[in-house]
């Protein structure tokens, strides 16, 4: 049964088109993901969805009887008044005590022991936890839940999928955590300049439908481009129309003449800028961490590498912020000592980011830290460099204030990279941003000549940046050798609680979808490879020689037939063949590029 339909939704935002006419409809039991790039209408989308904001066209079908419950990126709660209390405020009164037993008892599950505490008191993984409490309680027959897994930490990121995918309800989610989507969506619609993008399926799947669509555009747009060259050739060497078959060339050439070409997605571009790191560092001595009597670190030491990858773990609150904030100077150990050597130049991505001029414009900031940059590629301006980070001419010269949350998060990597550090410090930096952008931040660091320390909650993230794991547990920092998938592994064992042990055996699954093979030819492909440019002059070859015989035998009707037939023959089998010669073309380029499956 269908219980939500969206038809015909536009919505123009600061002058932006985010939503052009497009059309949703939910059935019982789906589970939705929907990704983009940021800025592309994903929250506008769910909030249209949930009532909270109205569209410029269009409307929101609800079957009769659905009852929404609705997440936002902020969750809602008064100034003040214990945790408990809020998260029951949105519930009728009479249902309230009827349903404080199940609030109780998720909270327990997110962690959240203490409902009595003030929620002002609260830290932002914290409220987060909470507010998702306050959708989980909520009746309802759709569940529509905005960035779920921002700020909150890897157990309790586990904890949610769990509940979600016991939810007997319909789900959509705005979410860019992978493994996430993976596990509890059977569905993924991506937004995309402005309209909407259905995949059946698991987020594994839509990788491998977008990555097939892609290659399929790619292929017919490779093949159009080599039958215009073909055509322009035949045109130009005088060729009139001489009969149907001549009229229809002409047409067909025009065809390709005035093609549509398809736009290649906009992807993040990111050259390795970064100065030269010295053989010293930054060394710990014996450093210990308490606030509000809660030792955060106690008694570590440690030498950071010129190369190290290190992934910090941890529950909300543990210090893992904190010891980042200890290593940049922002806050002094109780005891102990950090010190830095004279080259290092450190890149501090915050979690809040930094505070911005919403009256500047985009370029301005930028252009605060630097007129140009040079990278391996040779110098580049302000302007050129948020080109390349999705920041078109348009919206260079845009106010800051215009910018989605996550443009703003993309923004402010540019400016810490346009520094060119040696050291990255990045403290939640899978926080609003898009998959595209994570993606390639990913091959980013795996090519930046420094050291990257990273804060994340994001599995997928730290599977493929981290060769190291710090866990911030108790006031202890234990050090694991290894990606996320190898610490949880090594975690459960050395815990061996009943809470890790499922754990273990998801993250071996969670591997696996990291695991890929590196693209080849098969046998016959690359005998098929080698001999198809001549295949292709063969047959072309034949039919120059089969259109002179049918000129010599223009009035044997009975000979012009068969040779008339050869000719359709040999076409057809040279439009195949050239179809194969494109998809063994591009196989051999993506190979070369090192691609994998």
């Amino acid at each position: 049964m269908i219980l939500l339909t969206a038809q015909n939704i536009s919505k123009t935002y600061m002058e932006r088109k985010v939503l052009d006419d497009v059309s949703f409809f939910l059935n019982e039991g789906d589970k939705v993901g929907i990704i983009g790039i940021n800025g592309t209408g994903k929250s506008t989308l769910l909030k249209i969805l949930a009532g909270a904001e109205e569209s410029d066209r269009g409307e929101i079908i609800r079957t009769k009887g659905t009852r929404i419950s609705y997440l936002p990126q902020i969750p809602e709660f008064g100034d003040s008044g214990s945790v408990l209390e809020q998260v029951l405020l949105h519930l009728p009164k009479d249902l309230r005590e009827a349903k404080e037993y199940e609030a109780r008892s998720i909270l327990d599950k997110l962690g959240i022991t203490d409902k009595e505490r003030d929620i002002s008191s609260l830290s932002g993984g914290e409220k987060r936890r909470a507010g998702i409490a306050a959708a989980l309680i909520q009746p309802s027959d759709v569940l529509l839940l905005d960035e779920p897994t921002n700020h909150i930490d890897n157990e309790t990121a586990q904890l949610l999928e769990d509940l979600l995918m016991k939810y007997r309800g319909a789900i959509v989610m705005v979410t860019h955590d992978r493994y996430f989507l993976n596990k509890v969506c059977s569905k993924i619609v991506e937004i995309d300049k402005g309209k909407l993008y259905v995949c059946d399926g698991k987020y594994s799947d839509y990788l491998m439908q977008k990555a097939q669509r892609e290659a399929d555009a790619e292929a017919a747009e490779r093949k159009n481009r080599t039958l215009y060259r073909r055509e322009l050739e035949w045109i130009s060497r005088g060729a009139r129309a001489r009969g149907t078959k001549s009229k229809e060339r002409i047409e067909r050439f025009e065809e390709l003449k005035n093609r549509e070409i398809p736009v290649a997605a906009e992807k993040v571009q990111l050259q390795s800028v970064s100065s030269r790191l010295g053989r010293k560092t930054i060394e710990i001595e014996n450093i210990s961490k308490t606030i509000d009597g809660k030792p955060l670190i106690t008694d570590f030491s440690y030498i950071i590498s010129r190369d190290a990858r290190i992934g910090i773990v941890g529950r909300n609150g543990e210090g893992k912020s904190t010891f980042l904030r200890m290593l940049i100077g922002q806050t002094a150990p109780d005891s102990g000592s950090i010190t830095l050597g004279d080259t290092v130049n450190i890149g501090y991505f915050s979690q809040e980011c930094e505070s911005m001029d919403p009256t500047m414009r985009v370029i301005e900031y930028i252009r605060e830290t630097a007129d140009i940059v040079r990278t391996p590629e040779g110098t580049v301006t302000a302007a050129q460099m948020l080109e390349r980070f999705l920041f078109n001419s348009e919206l260079q010269w845009n106010r800051i204030e215009k910018l989605s949350g996550g443009e703003r998060k993309r923004l402010f990597l540019l400016k810490i990279l346009m520094t060119a550090p040696n050291i990255l410090l990045l403290d939640e930096p899978t926080n609003d941003l898009d998959i595209t952008t994570l993606t390639i931040l990913e091959d980013y660091l795996e090519n930046f000549s420094g050291a990257v320390i990273a804060v994340s909650h994001d599995r997928y993230f730290l599977d493929k940046m981290a060769n190291e794991i710090f866990e911030f547990r108790n006031g202890i920092c234990t050090r694991f050798n290894g990606n996320y998938s190898d610490y949880a592994a090594k975690a459960a064992e050395l815990y061996s609680d009943e809470a890790s042990k499922p754990k273990k055996k998801a993250e071996k699954k969670e591997r696996s979808f990291v695991g890929k093979t590196r693209l080849k030819f098969s046998f016959k492909e690359q005998r098929e490879f080698e001999t198809i440019d001549d295949d292709i002059a063969s047959l072309e070859q034949q039919i120059a020689d089969t259109e002179k015989e049918i000129t010599l035998n223009s009035s044997d009707y009975v000979r012009l037939q068969e040779l008339s037939d050869l000719k359709d023959k040999l076409e057809t089998e040279l439009s195949e063949k050239m179809d194969r010669w494109v998809y063994l073309n591009d196989l051999s380029e993506r190979i070369e590029r090192g691609e994998t499956v």
